[in-house]
């Protein structure tokens, strides 16, 4: 496990999934097996991952890739590490016939997130990458919905996400400074359109076009030592994309915006027969029979509370973290052959999104999105 002392390697990855799955007891197959992994923690920095080792019981830890890439007991890489840092260490893995597990954006480049895809093909080793806001309780919630054929036919989606990211200077940043330096791998977009990429492709339908605008609203922040920097990457992408279908999806991504909805991500669904809105946990919906009917009225004081008018949709089961949920998928992937869709390729169509979306604000144009191959 590789970047394991970042926040997402330590939090999600690490304690909230391998760690949960030890304490279980295991990944229990259908034929009564167990899967219980063993890792090896991975990074630059000694002292954390010896503290990150002490803290979880976990006997191995090291600083040096190579000479655990060595060893052939390790079937598994998987990379946490800064998007800037990652294919190289994943074309050593696939090198050393590691099965590969890593996280979104796989590379900086198309170009390179399709090579990942191809040697990993070539080499024959089993391969994933994170895509955890399709197992999040409020986005399984809806895909319950639309399976259930509650929209009728789906018309528009509407997703707000983001908050305030504080500049540094009188309160600390909730985000790594790196985030907002292009030449380090950050920007709203090649961070948020992989996720946006796979969301759409996975619950409404494969997207076809795209039109963006990306821009940087704060020109300056404060960096981890109080230091004053230019920011080199957009903060925020204004985007509308087209679907299968004809399904119309506005996504508004922003880390200068301050909180006035449900949650931190929305997502707004609209059909013939029904809308809903999710969050991240909850979901609430609004059937064709129980819509009311408002009227336009300016010169009276509005007689509806819309917010009382849906209706929660209800758990019906238990909900685990997502990013261990998909991790227990891929072990099972790997042990049982169990299907596991979201691969190298399924990676690089959210970097294709990143780049085209870029493009698409540079020329201020719509811009299809090929379909991807290797």
């Amino acid at each position: 496990m590789n970047g394991v002392t970042g926040r997402m390697g330590t939090n999600q990855h690490l304690i909230r999934s391998i760690v949960a799955i030890r304490e279980q007891g295991g990944v229990k197959l259908a034929n009564g097996d167990t899967i219980f992994p063993d890792p090896i923690l991975v990074g630059r920095n000694e002292e954390k991952l010896h503290a990150l080792a002490k803290a979880y019981n976990i006997e191995r830890w090291s600083t040096d890739l190579d000479q655990c890439l060595a060893n052939s007991d390790d079937e598994v890489y998987f990379d946490a590490q800064t998007t800037v840092r990652r294919a190289e260490s994943i074309k050593k893995a696939i090198a050393a016939g590691k099965h590969i597990y890593c996280e979104k954006p796989t590379a900086t480049s198309l170009e390179d997130a399709l090579e990942l895809a191809k040697l990993a093909k070539e080499a024959g080793v089993k391969n994933g990458v994170v895509q955890d806001k399709l197992f999040l309780p409020g986005l399984l919630k809806l895909k319950r919905l639309i399976d259930s054929g509650f929209f009728g036919r789906i018309l528009s989606i509407r997703m707000e996400f983001g908050y305030w990211v504080f500049e540094g200077d009188w309160q600390e940043a909730q985000r790594p400074s790196w985030n907002y330096r292009k030449e380090d791998g950050g920007g709203m977009v090649s961070d948020m359109f992989a996720h946006w990429r796979y969301v759409l492709d996975n619950l409404f339908g494969s997207v076809k076009a795209v039109s963006s605008f990306a821009t940087t609203h704060i020109p300056k922040r404060v960096d981890e030592n109080g230091n004053e920097y230019e920011c080199t990457a957009d903060d925020a992408a204004y985007a509308t994309f087209e679907l299968e279908g004809g399904i119309i999806a506005q996504v508004n991504s922003s880390w200068a915006v301050r909180v006035n909805r449900d949650d931190l991500l929305t997502i707004q669904v609209d059909g013939t027969e029904g809308s809903a809105v999710a969050g991240l946990r909850e979901c609430k919906v609004q059937h064709r029979v129980n819509t009311p009917k408002p009227v336009w009225n300016p010169d009276i004081e509005n007689p509806f509370n819309f917010s009382e008018q849906w209706s929660e949709v209800p758990n019906n089961q238990v909900f685990e973290n997502a990013f261990k949920i998909q991790w227990e998928y891929f072990l099972k992937h790997l042990v049982a052959d169990e299907p596991f869709p979201w691969d190298l390729l399924e990676g690089a169509k959210g970097t294709q999104l990143s780049d085209l979306g870029l493009q698409s604000s540079a020329e201020r144009r719509w811009i299809g999105v090929p379909n991807l191959t290797i």
